[in-house]
């Protein structure tokens, strides 16, 4: 099961990429258009701050892939790494909804299924 739940971070975290190579325009993508809002179109941060909204989503899946390596590997650290992830993913996706609404519930389904294995409740 740990396999699994690795292997779901790291495409997770590969998915990630749509929110860095948009806003960067080093893609064009049907389903996301290029845009420099957030939150439903009511918050203009402009060129720059799409960009560095765009890194961000660049950090949040890289730290997926390393938080799903560390599971893949069985790494102390990698539970506290996917929870920080998803915490950051959650957040970026909640600023890109609604076309990250995707995002959203995953981000609460991996962190539900964190909080159940802190509290024992569930043993990959």
């Amino acid at each position: 099961m740990s396999k699994l739940l690795a292997a779901f971070f790291i495409f997770h975290g590969i998915a990630h990429g749509v929110g860095f190579v948009v806003p960067w325009r080093l893609m064009d993508l049907e389903e996301t258009a290029y845009s420099t809002t957030l939150l439903a179109g009511h918050w203009d941060v402009g060129e720059v701050g799409i960009r560095v909204v765009g890194l961000l989503w660049l950090a949040t899946g890289l730290a997926f892939v390393v938080a799903g390596a560390g599971a893949w590997m069985m790494k102390p650290w990698w539970v506290p790494a996917a929870t920080a992830a998803a915490v950051a993913s959650l957040v970026l996706s909640v600023f890109g909804w609604p076309e990250a609404r995707v995002g959203v519930v995953l981000n609460i389904l991996v962190l539900t299924a964190l909080l159940s294995l802190r509290l024992g409740w569930w043993i990959p």
